[in-house]
C-alpha cells in the first residue's frame, strides 16, 4: 500500500477501530508512567493518536497534548472525546511541529502502518522535535513483516516492521537511550512489548 492508499484505509475503519478497542487495560496506564517522568506541564504529542481514547484522555490536563494523526476521521473523533487536545493531521514522517519543542512522543500502533524503509525517517523526525533528555513511548514489533492484512476491522491495512532488535538498533541510531520494555495487554485484548527511550543530543 502505498502513502494514500493508506490514508484511505484509515479513513475507512477508524469508526470501527474506535469501536472495538478498549480504552483501558495496562498499556493505557504506561502513560501515567510517562507522566510520572516529565514536568507536570510538559508538552505531550501523541503519534498516531486514533480517536484519542487510549492515550490522550489518560494524559493530565495540565500538560500541553497534541494529537496527530493521518485520518481526519480519527481527528473528528477524538475532537469529541479530548477537545482540549491539539489535533493535526500530518504524517510521522514530516511531523508539522519545531525542533527541540516536545517532552515526550507516544506512539501506539503506530509506526508499523509506516513502511519499514521508512522508519529511520519516523525516529529521526521524533529526535528532531523532541528535546533533550525527551522520553519515547512506543509499541516494540513483535515480528519482522511487511503485509496487507486483508478484512481487517471490516477494511484492509498495511502492517510493517524490520522486527524488534531492528527497531531498538534504529531507535539507539537516531539517539536513543535508557531504552526499557514492558510487556502489557494491547487495545484489541492481546499483549504487546512497548519501549521507554530517552534522547541523547
Amino acid at each position: 500500500m502505498n502513502r494514500k492508499a493508506v490514508h484511505r484505509a484509515w479513513e475507512d475503519v477508524a469508526e470501527t477501530y474506535a469501536q472495538r478497542r478498549d480504552p483501558n487495560g495496562s498499556d493505557a496506564d504506561l502513560v501515567v508512567d510517562l507522566q510520572s517522568m516529565v514536568d507536570e506541564d510538559a508538552t505531550i504529542l501523541d503519534v498516531g493518536c486514533g480517536d484519542g481514547a487510549r492515550t490522550l484522555d489518560n494524559l493530565s490536563e495540565s500538560s500541553i497534548n497534541i494529537g496527530l494523526d493521518v485520518a481526519r476521521q480519527n481527528l473528528e473523533l477524538a475532537r469529541d472525546i479530548v477537545p482540549q487536545a491539539r489535533l493535526l493531521q500530518a504524517e510521522m514522517t514530516e511531523l508539522p511541529i519545531a525542533s527541540d519543542s516536545v517532552d515526550a512522543i507516544t506512539a501506539y500502533h503506530a509506526v508499523f502502518h509506516v513502511p519499514r524503509s521508512n522508519h529511520p525517517d519516523v525516529f529521526d523526525e521524533f529526535t528532531r522535535v523532541l528535546r533533550p533528555g525527551g522520553t519515547l513511548l512506543m509499541t516494540l514489533p513483535g515480528g519482522r513483516y511487511e503485509t496487507v492484512r486483508r478484512g481487517w476491522m471490516g477494511g484492509e491495512m498495511l502492517f510493517s516492521t524490520p522486527g524488534r532488535d531492528q527497531t531498538l538498533t534504529y531507535l539507539q541510531d537516531a539517539g536513543f537511550d535508557n531504552i526499557r520494555t514492558r510487556q502489557v495487554t494491547d487495545p484489541l485484548g492481546s499483549s504487546a512489548e512497548f519501549v521507554f527511550a530517552d534522547l541523547v543530543k
